[in-house]
C-alpha cells in the first residue's frame, strides 16, 4: 500500500510526554489523552512510503480506515513510534475507537526487544482502562483483553509471566476467530516472544513460523508475515528456510528501516556477507532520514544497530577500512535516541570486533567504551561485560595475567547483578564470556588441560544458548576460541574438527576460514587447506582487503598451484 504524500515528511508538531505540557487541539485530544503521554504530530516516514499490505478489518469510522491500515503495517515492522502516532490520529479522528487503543498498548510492548520502561506500561496502561467502556465487538474485546494481561498489575508480576498471558490469551483469540488472518500472525508473533532460549529444539518458533508460512502465499506483501518468518528462524540451524523471505522483506517494506535491515539477520546466519552489507547500508540511510526529520543532530538507535552488522560483515569480508570508517563515525556522534540496549550493544561491540577479529591483543587489553556520555552503562550491565572480556582476552593473550584477572572481577561483578535482576539469559551470556576468559587465563599461566576443559565448558553453553536478536553473532563464538586453543597448543587435527564444526553454526567466518585452512595444512590435509584458503580468498572479492592471512592464502596457493 502506498500512502498519501502527506504522511512522508510532515512538520513534528509535538510529542507530548508525561509531565510536559503539549498543544494538542488541532487533533481534537482530550486533556486526557495528552496527560498519558500519547505521542502525537505528524508521521515522519521516508522513501517510498510503502509499509507493504495490511487489511485489518474493524468497526472504526470509514475516514479512519487508511490511517489505522497504516498503523498496522508500521505496527508489523516494529517502526513502534511512528505506529503510536498513527494509531493516535484514529482516536483523534474517532475516539470510539476502541482498536486504536489497543493499538496504541502493542506499540509500547515491543515483545521482541527490551521490556517497555515504566513509562511505557503506565501508558499502556492507562490507554487501555480509557478503552475500558468503548463499545466494542466480541472479536475486539478479545484483543484488548489479550494486551491487557500484559500490562495488569505490571507493578508487581514480573515482565515473562505477563507476556505469557498475552501469548495465551492471544492463542484463544487466534483459535475463537479461524477466519481473521491479523490473529493469526499476533499469535505467530506472541509465540516467539515467549519461546526459551535455551530450547535448541525450536519448538515454538517452528510452530508460530508453520502458522506464517500458511498465511504467506495468499498476503506475499504482508510485512507481518515476512517480518516474523525472519525472527523464527533466526538461527543457524533454520536460517536457510528463511532465505526467501529475506530477501522479499525489504522489498515489501521498502520505507520502513527495520524491514531493510531485518534480512541481514538471514544473511548474517548464512554467511552471505555482500547481502549483508547490502541490506544494512539500505537501512542506515533510512534511519537517517527518519532522525534528520526528527533532529539534525541526533542518530536513531535503528542507524546504530544496523552498523553493528554492518561491521560485522565487513570484517567477515577482510575489509577493516570500511568498519573503521563506521567507528569513526560512531565516535562523531553527540545525540542518540533512545539510550536504549540496542545502542549499547553496539557500542560495546564494534571496538571489541575490530581488535579481537584482527587479534590486536594490544588494543583489546586497552579498550574504552565508546558514547560514554551518552549511554547510562550502569542499566547495560551485559553489554558492559563486553568490554570487559575485550580487555580480559586481550590481557591473556598478551600474557599479561593480572590484568586478566581483574577484567574477570569486574564481569564476575556484572555476571552478580544480573543474578539479582532475575535476568537468566543476559546473565548466563556473562557466564560464558567470564568461562571463556578465564580459560586463556589459565592457558597463560600454563595449564593448558585446565584451560581447555574451561573453554570447552564456554562453548558448550554457548551452543545450547540461542543468540540474542540484538547481535549479529557473539563478539567470538566459543567454539571458534577452543579451535584457535587447540591450534595453539599444537594439536592441529583436532583444531581442524573443532574449526569445522563452529563453521557449521557461524558459516564462513573470515578467522574461521582461516584457523581451518591453517590447522589443515599443519596436518598436511593440502587439499582441505586450499579449499579453506579459497574460502577465504571468496570472502574479499568486493573488498580491498589488507589483511595478512589473505598473503598467506595467496602464497599457499601459489605454492601448490591451486588456481588462483
Amino acid at each position: 500500500m502506498v500512502f498519501p504524500k502527506k504522511y512522508l515528511v510532515g512538520i513534528f508538531i509535538c510529542i507530548s510526554m508525561i509531565g510536559t505540557n503539549c498543544k494538542d487541539t488541532k487533533y481534537g485530544a482530550s486533556a486526557e489523552l495528552a496527560s498519558i503521554g500519547l505521542l502525537r504530530g505528524e508521521l515522519l516516514l521516508c522513501g517510498s512510503g510503502e509499509f507493504g499490505e495490511v487489511q485489518f478489518s474493524q468497526a472504526c469510522s470509514v475516514e479512519t480506515r487508511e490511517t489505522f491500515n497504516l498503523a498496522i503495517s508500521l505496527l508489523h515492522s516494529f517502526e513502534y513510534i511512528e505506529a503510536e502516532k498513527a494509531f493516535a490520529k484514529v482516536i483523534d479522528l474517532d475516539p470510539s475507537c476502541a482498536m486504536a487503543y489497543w493499538g496504541v498498548a502493542m506499540s509500547n510492548f515491543h515483545s521482541l526487544w527490551a521490556p517497555p520502561s515504566r513509562e511505557e506500561l503506565k501508558k499502556g496502561s492507562k490507554v487501555l482502562e480509557m478503552a475500558k467502556d468503548l463499545a466494542k465487538s466480541p472479536r475486539e474485546a478479545a484483543y484488548l483483553n489479550a494486551i491487557t494481561l500484559f500490562y495488569k498489575d505490571w507493578e508487581t508480576v514480573d515482565h515473562k509471566t505477563r507476556t505469557f498471558n498475552f501469548s495465551n490469551e492471544m492463542e484463544k483469540v487466534y483459535e475463537t476467530y479461524k477466519d481473521d488472518k491479523e490473529a493469526a500472525i499476533f499469535y505467530a508473533l506472541a509465540l516467539r516472544s515467549t519461546a526459551d532460549p535455551s530450547d535448541k529444539t525450536y519448538q515454538k518458533q517452528l510452530k508460530s513460523g508453520k502458522i506464517l508460512e500458511s498465511l504467506y502465499p495468499d498476503q506475499p506483501n504482508h510485512p507481518g508475515i515476512a517480518h516474523y518468518i525472519i525472527h523464527n528462524y533466526d538461527y543457524p540451524e533454520l536460517a536457510i528456510m528463511a532465505l526467501p523471505t529475506a530477501r522479499r522483506y525489504a522489498q515489501i517494506a521498502p520505507a520502513s528501516s527495520h524491514a531493510q535491515h531485518m534480512p541481514s539477520h538471514i544473511f548474517t546466519r548464512l554467511g552471505l556477507w555482500q547481502e549483508s552489507i547490502n541490506s544494512n547500508l539500505n537501512a542506515q540511510a533510512s534511519a537517517i532520514c527518519y532522525a534528520q526529520s526528527l533532529d539534525s543532530t541526533a542518530h536513531w538507535d535503528e542507524e546504530i544497530h544496523a552498523m553493528d552488522y554492518l561491521v560485522y560483515a565487513y570484517l567477515q569480508s577482510g575489509d577493516n577500512k570500511k568498519a573503521i570508517e563506521q567507528y569513526d563515525y560512531l565516535k562523531t556522534f553527540k545525540k542518540v535516541f533512545p539510550a536504549n540496549f540496542k545502542i549499547a550493544y553496539t557500542a560495546a561491540a564494534i571496538p571489541a570486533r575490530l581488535a579481537l577479529e584482527n587479534k590486536n591483543w594490544t588494543s583489546a587489553a586497552t579498550l574504552e567504551l565508546p558514547l560514554h556520555n551518552l549511554i547510562p552503562w550502569e542499566q547495560f550491565p551485559w553489554q558492559k561485560s563486553i568490554l570487559y572480556f575485550t580487555r580480559a582476552i586481550g590481557s591473556a593473550r598478551s600474557g599479561d595475567v593480572p590484568a586478566a584477572e581483574a577484567e574477570l572481577k569486574h564481569m564476575e561483578s556484572l555476571h552478580t547483578s544480573l543474578v539479582n535482576l532475575g535476568n537468566g539469559y543476559e546473565a548466563t551470556q556473562v557466564q560464558i564470556q567470564i568461562t571463556a576468559g578465564q580459560a586463556w587465563v589459565w592457558l597463560a599461566k600454563g595449564n593448558s588441560q585446565e584451560a581447555l576443559s574451561m573453554m570447552k565448558t564456554a562453548m558448550t553453553m554457548e551452543n545450547n544458548t540461542a543468540k540474542h536478536p540484538v547481535t549479529p553473532g557473539e563478539v567470538l563464538p566459543a567454539g571458534e576460541l577452543f579451535a584457535d586453543m587447540l591450534l595453539k597448543l599444537g594439536k592441529a587435527s583436532e583444531a581442524l574438527a573443532a574449526y569445522e564444526a563452529d563453521l557449521k553454526l557461524h558459516p564462513n567466518r573470515f578467522n574461521g576460514l582461516y584457523g581451518a585452512a591453517k590447522a589443515a595444512e599443519e596436518v598436511g590435509d593440502y587439499e582441505k587447506a586450499a579449499i579453506y584458503f579459497k574460502g577465504l580468498r571468496s570472502q574479499v572479492i568486493n573488498s580491498d582487503s589488507d589483511r595478512p592471512e589473505l598473503a598467506e592464502a595467496n602464497a599457499f596457493l601459489k605454492l601448490h598451484h591451486v588456481n588462483l
